[in-house]
């Protein structure tokens, strides 16, 4: 991947609150430390997790369980704190290997970020092409196509957050009957499966398994060079 630059504290984010951010009257009604990190703690606001601060920071907004937070501060806390960190963590979690954003927002909501700086975070990477979900399933598919079947690709994509759609469409592009045939061939060798020497009650069972794995019938047939009965 290409050295992704810095984030800056307020890229992308239109002045006054938007849809969704305005909260009125809100109460801070629980703060409790992270149990893996003694000095970030999650607050609570009428009752509904959040976001998580550092210790300093509470300090520095004053914040109290039951006291009052204001829109002002709110605000403050979403896009000068809040955005710029997912900003810098959503880099910092590609520079260290490719994601989805499916999975990138995952990782995100995991850090506690709320779902609108969530959504401003992935949007600041996918402006710049650092989470391109179509070549992310190229990619995906070139590394693999020679030991997975088209079944076990398409799988893999959908549990990473692509959409299947273009999962399959990656996949039409992508991925052909002789990859499935070089897949398989590559499966036989690793399993030392000569289909040369097996018989035809060997090569039944090494096909049951190859179909489980996903391959089509036909494409296994002409692999084990198996005869219809």
């Amino acid at each position: 991947m290409q050295s992704i630059r810095s984030a800056d504290s307020n890229s992308g984010w239109k002045a006054g609150k938007r849809a969704g951010m305005e909260k009125y009257g809100m109460t801070v009604t629980k703060i409790e430390p992270l149990a893996n990190a003694k000095t970030r703690f999650r607050v609570y606001l009428d009752e509904e997790p959040a976001f998580v601060l550092y210790k300093g920071e509470l300090s520095r907004y004053r914040l109290e369980e039951d006291t009052e937070l204001d829109d002002e501060t709110y605000e403050e806390i979403i896009t000068k704190v809040l955005l710029k960190r997912a900003k810098a963590r959503a880099l910092h979690l590609l520079n260290d290997m490719g994601r989805t954003e499916a999975q990138l927002r995952t990782k995100l909501e995991q850090g506690g970020y709320p779902k609108e700086v969530v959504d401003e975070a992935a949007a600041y990477v996918k402006s710049f092409g650092y989470i391109n979900d179509a070549e992310y399933a190229r990619s995906f598919i070139e590394g693999r196509k020679n030991r997975k079947s088209r079944a076990e690709l398409l799988a893999a994509l959908c549990r990473k957050g692509i959409a299947r759609e273009e999962a399959e469409l990656a996949l039409e592009e992508y991925y052909d009957g002789e990859d499935s045939k070089t897949a398989i061939e590559a499966l036989l060798r690793k399993k030392k499966f000569e289909p040369e020497t097996a018989d035809y009650i060997q090569k039944q069972k090494m096909g049951g398994y190859l179909l489980r794995k996903g391959f089509r019938y036909d494409e296994i047939r002409q692999v084990l060079k198996m005869r219809e009965a």
